[in-house]
Order: structure tokens, then C-alpha cells, then sequence
């Protein structure tokens, strides 16, 4: 059984993130990148579904310029066995990233695509839904277990109300929530096997689709700055402050 995994470059998610003066996006430069944490634990699931001699083999899918083969290798390193890489310098909102990943679903014929259910960046959570759509798949997404059962997998995903466990009939996509598993982490020796590993580069003007966007990010703005706290000297000061100036009591 083939796997396809889709992964993401993003920030590293121990770096501050900082905003161009000009609030016209996030600031890039001289900033560490990694895997989108919902793909490594996508990766890893993948990884184990192959430990456990379900999957034949794993494939490692990314959407960007070169600097995106970074994460692919880490992936490959990890225990992927093959990458495909779309090549592109365009940033693509996620109905362009899903149809891109139509076709890689319809050159590969996985038998489950595995992803992260939202990436820390755009934290849209929107591509394996869309990808689902495209491609007439059964989807489980927030998958907190995942168990293939013969021509089915079972995913128990977490809703509001608790967890809820469905069958899905493969071929199928399921996106990963944070408890799904913890991701190991790549050794030396894997890592240099890594860089012999296949890594194709697909450039994305050749599968012939309209990647005009859909969405104008019009503006980048942090987040408020959160005032230093107060320190009271007793009950009395509190409840005066929160009700004469916070004005959260009456």
C-alpha cells in the first residue's frame, strides 16, 4: 500500500515570528524553517503504519522553490522512500496547493493520503478537506487514531462532544491532529542515506492548471502587546482595580 504524505515548510515554531515594516507579510529573512508540526506527526503516522507492514511504500509531497527539498530530505530522513517536490515561487492559497496534490494522487494512486490537519502559518485548515472534494475520497480528519482494517481505516477523531470513530473505504485522506502520535526524530546515519534517496522536481506550470489566486493579503499586523501585570496588596485594592478600572465587575 502506497502512502502519500503532503508536507509544508513553515516557521520553526520556537522563533518569534516578526512582521516587515511595511506590514505587507511575515519577515523570511535569516529565519529557521521547518515541517509544519501536523505534517511531521503526519510523517511519523505514515512511518509506523510502514513498521507495522501495512505500507509498501511512503511519498513525500511539497509545494515551493527549492529551499522547500530542506524539509523533503528531513522527511525522506525520517523514513520517507521517495519525494516529489512542485516547484514554484508562488505562494499559493490552499485550493491551488489541492488541486496540485489532485495530481500528484492521480500519478501516485495512494491508497491513503495522510496530512496535517492546518499549518501553523495560514492555520487555514482547509487543503485535506478541499483535496478530499477534488479527488471524491472519504475523509477522516482531526484524527486522534488511525487503524487500517483490510480495504478499510478506521479513524477516531475528536469532536466536541468526545471522540467519534468512523470507517472510511480506502482510498481515503485523513488529516492529523496534535495526539495522533509523538514524532521521532531523524539520526545521523538516516540522514545521510536520506540525500541518496529520489527527490523529483515537478515544476507546476507543467500540469496545466490555473493558479491564479482566489484570495489579496491585504495586510500583516502582530499581535496586540499585552500590558505588564499589577501586583495588589490586598483583596480590597483587587476588587476596587477590577471594578474602577478594568471594568470587568459591577
Amino acid at each position: 500500500m502506497k502512502i502519500l504524505v503532503p508536507i509544508k515548510r513553515v516557521i520553526d515554531y520556537n522563533v518569534k515570528v516578526r512582521v516587515k515594516p511595511d506590514n505587507s507579510n511575515v519577515d523570511l529573512a535569516n529565519v529557521k524553517m521547518a515541517i509544519n508540526p501536523f505534517c511531521e506527526i503526519a510523517v511519523e503516522e505514515a512511518i509506523r503504519l510502514k513498521e507495522a507492514g501495512i505500507a509498501s511504500e511512503i511519498i513525500v509531497v511539497s509545494v515551493g522553490d527549492k529551499s522547500c527539498q530542506e524539509q523533503l530530505r528531513t522527511a525522506l530522513a525520517l523514513g520517507a522512500d521517495r519525494a516529489i517536490q512542485i516547484e514554484t515561487s508562488e505562494t499559493l492559497d490552499a485550493l491551488n496547493i489541492a488541486k496540485l496534490l489532485q495530481k500528484i494522487v492521480e500519478e501516485v494512486q495512494p491508497k491513503l493520503v495522510i496530512l496535517g490537519k492546518q499549518s501553523i502559518d495560514s492555520d487555514n485548515n482547509q487543503t485535506g478537506q478541499m483535496l478530499a472534494a477534488l479527488t471524491n475520497m472519504p475523509q477522516g480528519t482531526f484524527a486522534s487514531v488511525v487503524k487500517v482494517d483490510g480495504d478499510k481505516v478506521n479513524v477516531t477523531r475528536e469532536v466536541d462532544g468526545g471522540l467519534q470513530t468512523i470507517a472510511l473505504n480506502l482510498p481515503a485522506i485523513v488529516t492529523t491532529d496534535l495526539r495522533l502520535n509523538e514524532p521521532r526524530y531523524a539520526s545521523l546515519p538516516n540522514i545521510m542515506k536520506a540525500k541518496r534517496k529520489p527527490l523529483d522536481v515537478k515544476p507546476a506550470a507543467d500540469f496545466g492548471l490555473d493558479l491564479s489566486p482566489r484570495s489579496t493579503l491585504l495586510k500583516v499586523t502582530p499581535p496586540a502587546t499585552r500590558q505588564a501585570g499589577v501586583i495588589v496588596e490586598s483583596i480590597d485594592e483587587l476588587v476596587d482595580k477590577l471594578k474602577n478600572e478594568a471594568k470587568v465587575i459591577s
